[in-house]
């Protein structure tokens, strides 16, 4: 019989030499087992596993390759995060409850207890008690019940308690119509301007309660002011006049440009730089900043461009039904800028699209109001959907954009007398504003807000006693401005829902300047410190006019005539003209003309025979020395 090797722990298979796993059981401890170890076919697959996983990661450089992921139980998880969030907000309440408890306890026996209690933990979360469970919490931490939100939601649906109209202040421009007015897009600023052809801006940042304006200029010389309005960024502002060029002046009214004036003895407009006549209003674009529109009486709207005032950059001719031209009254852009719309003499509404050229119109609405009055406003809504328009017909009609041929109502008896009397909406679409003028029996001027929805009167105002010509509604400052024919503008606000604007003037109180204080002192020269020499100072005027009257170099007081003698000033010298030049080259003394002459020569007989000068010596000489017979 054949004998077996000796196995060590180590067996051969196919020329390589393999370990096997070390065990702790009493058969492989020691030197190993006797005999063959018989191997397994699940081992050899383990094996062959082995290899090939040592080979690869030699190969590819990877370790730990073939490693297979955790398995994850995503309900178990779930579960335990459950348990976890009940068992902590048990935790919670059991503090809360505790803390409540040591609370109460230390009300109860306040007296008793000497030194501060002891402080309750952070995360202690009091129970909320059962009447303000009803109340909700918004971001702000400002707690509003369901009552009070009730409440505030029936006090938005009333359209009258939305005007703000609990307050009112006065600004005075003048004592002529305030036809003009524009408030900046950011509620700083204002402008009025009257038919007395000036312009007055308000700083409401800078006035107080006195509301007086800051700059007051005539812009135009002796045209009166017909319409302004603010840029929409507000650092410009147009100036509309009753002539042919209008203006651009800066915020604090210094002139930018003036738009040039066109032939007047060319027929067709479109050949011309500028307007030939005198204008009606403008507008600026909503978006383009350095654009802005104006129309004229002759029969033309132009679009001009502040970098290039010149000329203009494009020229649009209403016509009317016969293809004469028409009068545009009133112009405006749509709100978002692609429309330009305009109201004729002429009684129609005529559209063009800003992004086509302006020869055809876009859409025309004949007899939208009657004819031969003028269509003294038109503005478009908020949303641009609706438009509305106003003429001296005393109606106002509210349009749909979208079905431009009939208006959705006419809103009548509003009476206006001056061609600058407009309507506008409100913030949110929601109203309509509309002047009123003032007619015979009536005293007072009004104000009316009509529903845009179902056309209802909400309320009116009656603002002053004169004619309701320009208001605005301004949507950031909630604030409502309406000048009136006597010169006054009105600002109406709230001060809960109202912003800045009027609302910071108010509130300062007027100061007085401080006068400077002079020590005067009286003025002493030394010649004539004496009473005799002291000039007398006079405290009146009168005083002292009568004390110059009385000196004949200050009253400049002619010569006195003569009271006797003939011909004038020679009487002064004598009667003739001999003794005048006598008298005034000093030869001779003063003659007295009403003496004798043969008197006056002979006074002087006696003085010739004493001493004899010019006659006796020469007729002397003659006769002692001549050869005449005696």
């Amino acid at each position: 019989m054949k004998k077996l090797p000796i196995s060590f722990g180590k067996i051969t298979f196919g020329g390589q030499k393999l370990s096997t796993s070390e065990s702790n059981s009493p058969s492989n401890s020691g030197f190993g087992s006797f005999g063959r170890i018989p191997i397994q076919d699940n081992e050899i697959e383990e094996i062959a596993e082995d290899f090939e996983t040592q080979h690869v990661q030699q190969v590819m450089g990877i370790k730990n390759f073939g490693k297979k992921a955790k398995s994850v139980n995503i309900e178990e998880m779930i579960m335990q995060a459950k348990k976890t969030a009940q068992e902590l907000n048990k935790k919670k309440l059991e503090e809360a409850a505790t803390a409540a408890e040591l609370q109460s306890a230390a009300q109860e026996n306040e007296e008793d207890i000497i030194g501060p209690l002891p402080p309750a933990k952070e995360d202690a979360v009091p129970p909320l008690p059962l009447e303000d469970n009803n109340k909700l919490k918004d971001s702000d931490g400002t707690e509003d019940s369901y009552d009070d939100l009730s409440a505030s939601d029936d006090e938005e649906q009333s359209l009258e308690k939305r005007i703000p109209s609990s307050h009112e202040v006065e600004m005075h421009h003048g004592e002529k119509a305030i036809v003009a007015l524009s408030v900046d897009p950011s509620g700083a600023r204002l402008a009025s301007g009257s038919v007395a052809y000036d312009i007055s801006f308000w700083d409401f940042a800078g006035m107080d309660s006195t509301m007086l304006a800051f700059r007051n200029m005539t812009p135009c010389q002796n045209h009166p002011i017909k319409a302004l309005q603010y840029s929409s960024t507000g650092d410009a502002i147009l100036v509309v006049s009753g002539s042919a060029q209008a203006k651009v002046l800066d915020r604090d009214g210094f002139e930018i440009l003036e738009c040039v004036k066109g032939d007047q003895y060319i027929a067709d407009m479109a050949r011309t730089k500028g307007h030939t006549a005198s204008l009606n209003t403008g507008c600026w674009h909503p978006h383009i900043r350095e654009e802005f529109l104006t129309c004229s009486r002759d029969g033309s709207i132009r679009i001009w461009l502040t970098d290039d005032h010149k000329q203009h950059k494009a020229i649009m001719k209403p016509r009317q039904q016969g293809g004469l031209k028409a009068n545009p009254t009133a112009c405006t852009f749509s709100r978002d800028g692609n429309t330009v719309i305009c109201g004729c003499f002429d009684g129609s509404i005529q559209m063009w699209d800003h992004r086509k050229s302006f020869v055809n119109t876009s859409a025309v609405l004949r007899d939208a109001h009657r004819k031969s009055s003028e269509i003294t406003s038109i503005t478009c809504s908020y949303l641009g959907s609706y438009l509305a328009s106003k003429g001296n017909d005393e109606e106002m009609k509210l349009w749909d954009l979208r079905s431009f041929k009939k208006p959705l109502h006419t809103f009548g008896n509003l009476f206006s007398r001056y061609d600058q009397t407009d309507c506008t909406f409100s913030p949110d679409d929601s109203m309509l504003l509309a002047g009123v003028s003032l007619e015979r029996d009536e005293k007072f001027g009004k104000l009316m807000f009509y529903d845009a929805k179902n056309f209802e009167l909400v309320t009116r105002f009656e603002v002053t006693d004169s004619h309701v010509i320009k208001s605005i509604w301004h949507p950031k400052l909630n604030q409502i401005f309406v000048s009136c024919g006597n010169g006054v503008v009105k600002c109406y606000y709230d001060p809960k829902r109202s912003l800045r604007g009027a609302k910071l003037c108010v509130v300062k109180s007027h100061r007085k300047k401080q006068s400077m204080e002079v020590v005067s002192t009286q003025q002493i020269i030394t010649p004539h410190a004496l009473p005799m020499f002291r000039q007398e100072k006079l405290r009146t005027s009168k005083k002292r006019m009568e004390k110059d009257r009385l000196d004949p170099v200050k009253s400049r007081r002619p010569d006195l005539p003569i009271t006797s003698g003939q011909g004038g000033r020679v009487a002064a010298s004598g009667s003739t003209l001999s003794s005048f030049v006598i008298r005034n080259l000093g030869l001779s003394k003063r003659v007295d003309d009403e003496q004798d002459p043969r008197e006056a020569i002979l006074k002087y007989a006696k003085e010739a025979e004493e001493n004899p000068f010019w006659v006796a010596p020469a007729y002397k000489k003659n006769t002692t020395n001549s050869n005449f017979p005696k």
